[in-house]
Parts: structure tokens; sequence; C-alpha cells
């Protein structure tokens, strides 16, 4: 696998690629440091841990404050759709890094370290140019150290339980030392608690930290190209912070599905899966405003250290010649159907912000309504850096950002068994006996969605799913056993299994 992708020569340089870009409908806009046509481009690929899409101004959210991204919004192309292909961490991070569906890399549920022979963007291009960094979340084995092509690393998270057996477990993250060296003692066995760090002032919190990191490695790169990721933790639980009241609950719409009971046709992992958020987070519209609000305010304060990781960018004079990338890893319910988090393939948790501003095409805002998955998102950057990209299961969206239709139109979202992904209530669970949550802990799933809008979610061992989305945007009826729709049930079930033979994927459903 790696032998195929990894290949040293690119196709054409991206200047080269600038001269021909262009996108229907863009305007042109002035530039006071055109692109190279001989510079290799720079990306900064910046993404989030359980943001949905709503949270921003250009996904049709007017009340949460987040200035910076909206600013970005205005210069990039907007997918007003985009998909995860799992939605939990480590299964749709794989993705994310590598290109491969989960079921390929291997990192099917959380902490499941990513396989040192299959490569990551920095491997596949094998630039030696290149000054590559790796800071934030990694989620995908050996936490702090070093690897899959990132020269330079900045780690924030523990996860010290999954290094590999070599792996020194007496070592802590670099944000570790970064609050030893404030004074601060460790809360939580001789490591530092999320809720520990969420609680601090702004200025030693992770984003800030991560922004200053980031900053100081595009000052000492600003001469040679660069891929610097950025995963920030936040929006992600314990879903408090420094900005907690920047929003006030009483500004807070809840969700339209909000008082959805979930009826008996709906899966039972989802059910009791409502059962365990109503026991934690409160199951009234104050608790769940009050929720919104602090997980608004997370958003925020990522927003604000985004804002001077591309100010620097602007005043470095290199925003002309470097792709920006904003995306996240998934979303979460925040109180669509009374649910939090994630682990369901509801609109919420599946549906994630994917911004990209291209210098290339130097236009502003352009927004592609079109469903789109996050596994073309490795094959556009590559194309879009002027590397092969045709090895890989996901498509270039660059002719869709050019107006041309792709060869694939439908999204793919897998789920697969996974036991951190299911708990129940203190006490026990009123809705299913041990034997039944035994069995729902083994549920795969497979879901397509179609352009027209029709979302099919075959399950193996638990209720399927068929919702309208362009009449039923908020999934409260489930339409799959109505007797209604067996043709387009038929011909999406046959989508999937076209797609599961051409990636690959062997579940029987």
């Amino acid at each position: 696998m790696k032998d195929k992708l990894n290949r040293r020569d690119f196709i054409k340089t991206a200047g080269a690629a600038a001269t021909s870009f262009a996108l229907t409908g863009c305007q042109r806009v002035s530039r006071s440091h055109p692109i190279s046509k001989n510079k290799k481009p720079n990306l900064l690929f910046i993404w989030t841990d359980e943001q949905r899409a709503d949270t921003m101004a250009v996904y049709g959210n007017h009340k949460i404050y987040t200035p910076n991204l909206d600013k970005l919004a205005s210069q990039s192309v907007v997918f007003q759709n985009a998909y995860v292909t799992q939605p939990v961490c480590t299964p749709n991070r794989s993705a994310v890094m590598t290109g491969l569906w989960p079921h390929t890399t291997g990192c099917t549920y959380n902490n499941v370290p990513l396989p040192e022979n299959i490569p990551c963007l920095p491997e596949i291009l094998n630039d030696p140019d290149y000054r590559t960094a790796y800071m934030g979340k990694w989620h995908l084995g050996d936490e702090i150290f070093a690897q899959h092509g990132f020269e330079e690393w900045v780690s924030i998270e523990y996860y010290d339980r999954y290094y590999s057996k070599h792996r020194d477990k007496t070592k802590k993250p670099d944000y570790h030392y970064f609050l030893q060296g404030l004074g601060y003692k460790p809360d939580m066995g001789g490591n530092f608690s999320r809720a520990f760090a969420a609680r601090r002032p702004i200025e030693h919190c992770k984003p800030k930290f991560l922004e200053t990191k980031a900053r100081e490695f595009l000052r000492r790169h600003r001469n040679e190209p660069f891929i610097l990721n950025i995963n920030f933790l936040e929006p992600h639980m314990p879903f408090f912070g420094p900005l907690d009241h920047i929003h006030s609950p009483a500004d807070i719409d809840l969700p339209l599905n909000f008082n959805d009971p979930l009826e008996e046709n709906e899966p039972l992992r989802y059910r009791v899966l409502r059962e365990c958020h109503l026991s934690g987070y409160g199951d009234d519209e104050k608790s769940f405003k009050n929720l919104i609000s602090k997980y608004w305010g997370l958003v925020t304060q990522v927003d604000l250290s985004v804002g001077q990781i591309l100010k620097t960018l602007e005043d470095l004079h290199l925003a002309d010649n470097t792709i920006v990338v904003y995306t996240s890893d998934h979303g979460d319910m925040m109180g669509a159907h009374k649910m939090v988090e994630k682990c369901v393939m509801y609109e919420e948790a599946v549906k994630v912000p994917w911004l990209m501003r291209i210098p290339q095409a130097q236009c502003k805002q352009h927004i592609i309504k079109n469903p789109v998955s996050q596994i073309d998102l490795m094959p556009t950057l590559l194309d879009l850096m002027g590397a092969p990209y045709d090895s890989m299961p996901g498509q270039s969206l660059v002719p869709r950002i050019k107006g041309k239709p792709l060869e694939e139109d439908h999204v793919y979202i897998q789920w697969h068994p996974a036991y951190h992904a299911l708990r129940t209530p203190p006490g026990g669970s009123k809705l299913a006996t041990k034997e039944q949550i035994d069995k729902l802990y083994k549920v795969s799933t497979r879901t397509v969605i179609s352009p027209e809008g029709f979302k099919l979610a075959l399950s193996d061992i638990d209720k399927s799913q068929l919702f309208n989305l362009k009449k039923d945007p908020g999934e409260t009826t489930n339409l799959f056993d109505s007797g209604q729709y067996k043709d387009i049930i038929k011909r999406l079930t046959g989508k999937i299994h076209q797609w599961q033979q051409k990636v690959n994927d062997k579940l029987e459903i």
C-alpha cells in the first residue's frame, strides 16, 4: 500500500495547477502577494473535535460568536453538507489522515493505533522540501510521539495506556509540562484532567497553547514549504471552559427535534444512549440551553485562536500560497432528540463544517450544497497540491468545486461494533435487558445519503432507518417500515452493496 501511494515526484507543481484553476461564479480578487508559479503550496489544516456543522453563520447559526471563522468562510469553498466516514473520533481521524476507510485502516473504534505502514499526507508526498508538524489531539496511537512523517509534534492529550510497548510511559504531553511550568500541580494521578485544563484562564487553556506553538512554527518556516496540522480538542466534552458566559442560555434556540420521542421503530441502541444522556445531562429545556451555551463558548474559544493563527499567516505574507482547511472529526447531538455526544447516524452527529480557502482559486465564498464525504478530503488535497491520488477510494472534489459533476454522488457512512460507545444509566437501563445490551454492543450499520436527500441506515441486528432529509431535516419520522418506500429502500440498499464491494467492506446487511 505504502509503495503504491508513496511517490517522490509530483505530477505537476501546484503553481501550474493555479494557472488553470477557475471556479464558476467566483470573482477574482486582487492580492498584494500573488501565488508563485514555481513555489510549492503550503497547507494549514485546522480541525476540531466534536464540532457540529451549525456552529457558524454560513451554516445558519447567526447567534454564535465566530467572527474569524465567518471571515474564513467568506473567503472559502464551503461544503454545506459534509459528512464523516464514521461518527466517532479514531475511525474518522484515520480516514481523514490517510484517505482510507476505517475498515481498511483497521481503526474501527476508539484508541486503535494507526498501523505504521499506512501513510499519512507527509509520507504520501514524500517531499523533503516540506517542513511538517502535527499539533494537538491525535487519538491514533502513541499520542505524544512524532510519527507518520510529521517532523515536529506538539501533544496535549495523554492516552498513555495505549502507548506501544517500546514507548516510554513516563513521558507526558507537551501541554502537561506547559502547565507545570506555570506552577500548576496535576490533579489526577500525576496527570492533568481535561476538566482541570478547561477551568484555567484562557491564556493557559489548550487552544491558546496550540495557537502559540502554531504561530511559532509559521515564523520559523516562513521561507520553506510546510504542512501544519492543528487539532483542537474543543468543543469536545467536558463542555465547559473560560467563555462559559459569553453566550446567554436565554438566547439559545433548542433544536427543532428536541422533543422528538424516538419511537420504538428507532434503533434500540440510540434509545438506550438517550436514556443514559438524560440521566447525566438532565432532560429539561433549561439544562440543555445551559449546556449548549457552554458548547458555543468552546467554539468561540477555538475561533479566537484560529483568528490569531490566520492573522500570523497574513502578517508573514504566506496566505496567498497556503491552502487552509477547517473541519471537525464528527459532530455532536447537543440536544437533538434530547441526545448528546455522537456515535449515531443522525445528521447532528455525522455532519461537520468543512471550509477550504484555496489560493489558486483566488475567489470569494463558493457554497457547494451537494453532499460530500470526508473520504474525499485527502484526494482533494493531493489534487490541489499537484500530487497523484488515483490509488485512493475517494475522489478529488476539485471538479465539483469547478462546477462539474462527480463520478460518485452518494455519500456513505460506517458504524462498527464499539463497546465504548454504549453506556447505560446508573442502576441499568429500563428499556433493554442485560442480554439485549450485550447484543447492542455488536451492532454494525451502513448508511447512504442520496443526492435527492434520502438517507438509508441499514443495521445488521438493530432497527434500520429511512429519512427524507428534504421534507424531514430533523429526522423525526422513520419511514423504513412504512411500506411506502420499498423501491427507494431497494435502490439504496443496492447502492450500499455496490459500494461495499468496491471498497472491500465485508459486512453482510
